[in-house]
């Protein structure tokens, strides 16, 4: 027997892949979502172990399917004061865990929740979302829907004493910001950049966890202004500078999606009283909830 060489890669990618088999990578995508070519997901991306890669190449024999942990009735990802409001009112039994888009998806990814919420900018297409799920979750079994079209922007104090117009006003200021990876603040860095600014010039008073908190922090005097949503900063009184409108989608779990506790919730944006509460949160426009947006 001889020695493996040290050269040959025990892994291939998508690309060399989807080469090797002369097809597109959109056609490999769906074989890893069907289950039908061996593949493992380390960090969020797909590598097809070599030598079970050769062995189905030459018997066409499935991998052994594994059995994978059950997903826990959490809801993760980005705080939204909405939705947070339906999984309450709607007595669908989910579980709440808000810390952000990008710390969502790790929990979602881990099995640790059966949807997370996410508003991610991709300021290269001004489109959202999508791009940080479709390769990560390409073989999973999950759709990316809809949940609300939000006003993202500055919340300041009442009447704007200080004349905000845009973040280009913020450098003598002191401001409260969202976490590292959280949506809000995916977006006022890339709203920062388009100025001319940097972060670290900024007068940084707090980190806020949720939405909630970077309202708490204006209301308190803490921050001059923040990053988050016009329905709150409306709700607690204090004033707002619109500067991008942003999508919220929720990546569910397919087969979370059909059981009781998600149906729940789905059934109850149905009704009155959640058409009534949504025409209150100023900024909020529900008319594509539901809608799939992307499915794996």
């Amino acid at each position: 027997m001889t020695a493996a060489d040290p050269n040959t890669p025990e892994f291939l990618t998508t690309k060399e892949v989807a080469e090797l088999l002369r097809i597109k990578e959109r056609k490999l995508y769906d074989l890893v979502s069907a289950q039908e070519i061996p593949c493992v997901k380390a960090t969020g991306k797909l590598l097809f172990p070599k030598a079970e890669l050769m062995h189905w190449i030459r018997t066409g024999e499935k991998p052994v399917q594994t059995q994978t942990a059950p997903r826990l009735n959490v809801v993760s990802g980005s705080h939204d004061p909405l939705l947070e409001w339906a999984i309450r009112e709607s007595g669908c039994g989910l579980a709440m865990q808000f810390d952000g888009s990008s710390s969502g998806l790790d929990v979602f990814e881990n099995a640790g929740s059966m949807a997370t919420g996410l508003h991610v900018l991709n300021p290269a297409a001004t489109a959202w979302n999508i791009h940080v799920v479709q390769t990560r979750f390409a073989s999973s079994h999950v759709v990316l829907v809809n949940w609300a079209v939000r006003q993202q922007g500055l919340i300041v104090a009442r009447d704007n004493p200080k004349r905000i117009g845009s973040v280009a006003d913020l450098s003598a200021l002191k401001v409260a910001l969202r976490q590292r990876g959280a949506g809000g603040m995916i977006l006022f860095e890339h709203l920062l950049q388009a100025q001319g600014l940097k972060l670290d010039t900024l007068n940084v008073t707090e980190t806020c966890r949720t939405e909630n908190d970077t309202v708490a922090a204006v209301a308190g005097g803490r921050a001059d202004a923040a990053p988050g949503l016009q329905a709150l900063a409306l709700q607690f009184g204090l004033g707002f500078v619109p500067t991008q409108t942003e999508q919220f989608d929720l990546l569910v779990c397919r087969k979370a999606w059909f059981e009781s506790p998600f149906q729940t919730l789905l059934k109850f944006t149905q009704t009155s009283e959640f058409k009534t509460k949504a025409q209150q949160f100023a900024g909020y426009d529900t008319t594509a909830l539901g809608t799939v947006v992307w499915n794996a």
